[in-house]
């Protein structure tokens, strides 16, 4: 299994990344009772997911299986952070990973 952290910080930030062997773009939007909201991009510009919320305990690309990224997107959280990333801790004890089998 392959772990690669996806660096993040707590603002709001849009950025390319590749996740597999695809590029895209990720929004990370702060949004207030919601919490951090991620949208995905394909690398023209196309939104495939809007309004995803950064929570723990599951893999945010679950539902998606048709956009066919080889991998799951999971946050997780240090010993004694909150459950879900906080308006001040993303990136630091909150972190968002991608992993591959």
């Amino acid at each position: 299994m392959q772990v690669n952290e996806i660096p993040l910080s707590p603002d709001n930030q849009q950025f390319r990344i590749l996740l597999g062997d695809t590029t895209y773009t990720l929004k990370i939007i702060w949004r207030d009772a919601a919490g951090w909201i991620m949208d995905v991009q394909d690398s023209g510009g196309v939104a495939l997911l809007t309004g995803v919320p950064l929570v723990t305990g599951a893999n945010l690309l679950e539902q998606y299986p048709q956009l066919g990224i080889n991998g799951a997107l999971v946050v997780v959280t240090d010993n004694g952070a909150p459950d879900d990333p906080t308006k001040t801790n993303l990136g630091t004890s909150s972190h968002l990973a991608f992993v591959q089998e």
